[in-house]
């Protein structure tokens, strides 16, 4: 890779850690939950999602993900394209905990994109499955990961729009608010 490739990488790097410090600050997540990520490395480098899948990109955005994943004591569902049904990456203990389906298929550079690639190789055990129900949520690229996610999903909001030339969505989610005009809430 050239030098201007390199610190454009470089850039996008620290822009990512600024992001996952607000959107962890602001995330709430606790132990045993799950975190899913959608991301369209394509429309990262401005291309269209699914025409140029960059391990590249890749590269530079799991692993401080997986740091701050491992640190908090959250489990990652890594979420695939269409061409494997959004199927996710998961660590087999997550599957285990929450009695996931597992499904079997493997993701490839065109058939679930890049960042599922590489979520298959720095998993400790990884395993695939077709359905969760994460508690926070992170879409680079709009991959649409809203179906993955708990039913009542709220916006965090943060300084940064965009990764490299790609729309960043955040959320989390909370139980539902359930009952009448008495009801009481937290």
């Amino acid at each position: 890779m050239d030098n201007k490739v390199d610190r454009k990488l470089q850039d996008m790097g620290n822009l990512w850690n600024e992001i996952l410090d607000a959107f962890f600050l602001n995330a709430n997540l606790r132990p045993r939950q799950i975190l899913v990520l959608g991301c369209s490395t394509s429309e990262v480098i401005g291309q269209r999602i699914g025409q140029g899948s960059s391990l590249e990109v890749a590269e530079v955005l799991l692993p401080p993900l997986l740091r701050r994943v491992h640190e908090q004591g959250i489990f990652l569902a890594v979420q695939g394209c269409e061409h494997i049904n959004r199927a996710l990456v998961v660590e087999e203990a997550c599957a285990e905990h929450y009695e996931l389906e597992v499904v079997t298929v493997r993701p490839a550079l065109h058939a679930g994109g890049a960042m599922t690639v590489k979520a298959w190789e720095k998993f400790s055990s990884p395993v695939m499955v077709e359905r969760i129900q994460g508690h926070a949520g992170i879409d680079i690229g709009d991959t649409f990961i809203g179906m993955h996610l708990r039913p009542v999903a709220i916006p965090i909001r943060i300084h940064v729009k965009e990764l490299g030339e790609a729309h960043l969505t955040l959320a989390r989610t909370r139980p539902r608010l359930i009952g009448g005009p008495r009801a009481m809430y937290e």
